[in-house]
């Protein structure tokens, strides 16, 4: 991809998956542009990105480019996320998902003055700092995370490629709060590569050292970052459960963007799962 590509792709981004340094660290794979499409290619793997750049959505011109793709790289594993499943996929998805991603506009939706008290509270026992590394701290915190926490492989995936990604991509942040003797209790991985607006990636805290609403506190440093970077916006991510999806509305986040995710396997010799891949090479 060349890098008049990818401006124009992160000034048109709608969705963190647009954010090409972040797709391409965290999959290994090369971005390419097909009409106005997004999409990642690997050795036995493709992801087309639904979500259109400059154009409205259309079922039908989408499938084209995927079944295009499909040609082109000839994929063990398509895994398609949009706003909608073309046809071309529908009855075709050995896994799928429906989600919605959250946003957040900080302009339009303040915290509410109580939830602010609660975080003035919070930094008077924790120091919030920023950073564009992933240390063996963080690691570290990141294993006791997922010991103690379920979650989706994919997700759990998101959380053991940051190594790889923060640090390698400048438009990649931590959010570190750290408690008595400087130890690291809870952290954000926030992107600022799109034009239009920040991502919320990851959280994580520490079972041991948890301290309360460090990640309250947290979410308004990350809200300090976006407007310091002249973004109104912040994409929350999915909703994932119903945990999360409360965290997310506390702040003032609301569903905004439908996603939908389908996953399809075609016969090949030696093929394996995108995502079986990815967690063998972690």
């Amino acid at each position: 991809m060349t890098p008049a590509e990818k401006a124009f792709v992160l000034a048109h981004a709608s969705v963190p998956e647009q954010i090409v340094s972040l797709m391409s660290l965290i999959s290994r794979g090369d971005a390419f542009l097909m009409e106005d499409y997004l999409g990642f290619a690997g050795e036995n793997w493709l992801i087309v990105v639904g979500y259109p750049l400059a154009k409205p959505f259309s079922a039908e011109q989408c499938g084209r480019v995927v079944e295009q793709a499909v040609q082109t790289h000839r994929p063990a594993v398509l895994r398609f996320i949009g706003p909608e499943i073309p046809p071309v996929l529908q009855g075709k998805c050995a896994e799928r998902q429906s989600d919605q991603y959250y946003l957040l506009n900080i302009e339009r939706t303040p915290p509410k003055p109580s939830l602010l008290k609660t975080v003035d509270r919070a930094g008077q026992l924790l120091t919030v700092e920023r950073g564009q590394i992933f240390s063996r701290e963080h690691e570290r915190l990141v294993a006791e995370f997922l010991s103690k926490t379920e979650m989706a492989p994919m997700v759990r995936s998101l959380y053991l490629a940051m190594p790889r990604y923060v640090g390698h991509s400048p438009t990649a942040w931590t959010l570190n709060a750290r408690g008595k003797g400087g130890r690291l209790c809870a952290f954000f991985v926030v992107d600022l590569g799109a034009e239009s607006f920040s991502t919320f990636l990851i959280g994580a805290r520490s079972p041991k050292h948890d301290e309360p609403h460090a990640s309250d506190l947290l979410f308004r440093e990350m809200i300090r970052l976006t407007r310091e970077s002249g973004k109104s916006v912040i994409n929350l991510g999915l909703g994932v459960h119903p945990g999360i999806r409360r965290f997310k509305e506390k702040w003032g986040g609301r569903p905004a963007l439908p996603y939908e995710f389908c996953e399809c396997r075609y016969p090949r010799v030696g093929g394996v799962s995108l995502w079986s891949a990815l967690l063998e090479r972690l």
